[in-house]
């Protein structure tokens, strides 16, 4: 299983940024005036990063703010996420930090929350000396791994990032063995649907531990089946949207592995094949199990059309299964 933090956290932090900022950085929330807007520059941060790739990183984030103690001015985070050791990260800070104040004349605050494995790489600084003057930038940190031994506290927060600290962390302490992971995914899971939060922010947090826990088919289709089972419980109406946004996340993850795939040369045509008969049928796999949930367990002539469809066929079955209302139209050429 080939772990992806980076998208789920920019849209996460999109989302949510005053709970992020609340959870990781409390100070700084503290200081920030929430009852005016705030924007996120990434246009325009994109620019000045351009030429200045110092380091693989999560996400990197500009927002505009305004402080309660600074009227109609407002000030700058820099927002830095970052995945994995770095010895240049302390430097890339200082660098980001000076050219956006370079570019807007306004104050700039750098933050960082670090989530790597690491329990030791604690940058929180940059500086030189030279011929009686000095440049220093000191800037606050935040260690995941520092969240490691306060589980059970997690648990128990109301704060959303609380949930998607733990996907993180468990998701780096369940690599390589599917069925923990299964059962961790599934814990969190539940926790969701007990709680009392509006149906987007249950949506958008599922979508991050979707796409950071992930498990082989035949563990994720059961995972969908429990949730199935938790909403005929609690009467609830996610599902049909976690169902699309687990083929969102399918598709966007079997198109990632496509071009990594092209990629990398020397692949042997037998392999190629096998790959795709596993995607086939990991797809048909699916598809049959959400159909079996809508109108009835498939009979004999249904699932041997999904044993012989192509990858298209399925992909395009699976797409007309969203606002179906009948076997039928599942299957109906468009």
């Amino acid at each position: 299983m080939d772990d992806d933090y980076d998208t789920p956290w920019k849209d996460v932090v999109r989302d949510h940024f005053p709970e992020f900022m609340a959870f990781y950085f409390p100070q700084a929330h503290a200081a920030i005036d929430w009852s005016r807007p705030h924007d996120f520059l990434d246009r325009e941060f994109a620019a000045l990063s351009r030429d200045a790739e110092l380091g693989k990183r999560l996400l990197d984030k500009l927002v505009r703010v305004h402080t309660l103690a600074g009227g109609e001015q407002w000030v700058l985070v820099h927002l830095e996420v970052q995945g994995r050791h770095d010895t240049d990260f302390a430097e890339r800070i200082f660098v980001y930090n000076y050219r956006v104040y370079d570019r807007y004349r306004r104050p700039v605050a750098s933050l960082a929350l670090l989530t790597d494995a690491s329990k030791r790489w604690r940058p929180r600084a940059f500086s030189y000396r030279l011929l009686g003057c000095q440049m220093r930038i000191d800037f606050p940190i935040v260690k995941l791994q520092d969240y490691a031994d306060r589980v059970d506290q997690l648990l128990t927060l109301d704060n959303p990032f609380a949930l998607v600290t733990l996907a993180h962390l468990l998701t780096q302490k369940t690599k390589g063995d599917a069925h923990r992971r299964h059962v961790a995914k599934w814990r969190l899971t539940k926790l969701l649907y007990e709680r009392d939060w509006d149906r987007q922010r249950i949506i958008n947090l599922y979508r991050v531990i979707d796409w950071i826990m992930t498990l082989p088919p035949e563990l994720d289709a059961r995972l969908r089946h429990g949730i199935l089972y938790l909403e005929r419980r609690n009467t609830m109406t996610y599902m049909s949207s976690i169902e699309r946004i687990g083929m969102q996340i399918g598709l966007e993850k079997g198109l990632k592995e496509g071009r990594q795939v092209g990629r990398q040369e020397g692949r042997q045509e037998g392999r190629q094949e096998g790959r795709q008969e596993g995607r086939q049928e990991a797809m048909a796999d699916m598809l049959a199990l959400l159909l079996s949930q809508r109108f009835g367990d498939p009979d004999i002539e249904v699932r041997a059309r999904l044993a012989v469809a192509t990858v298209e066929q399925l992909t395009a079955w699976t797409k007309n299964f969203l606002g179906a209302g009948s076997l039928s139209e599942v299957f109906a050429e468009k």
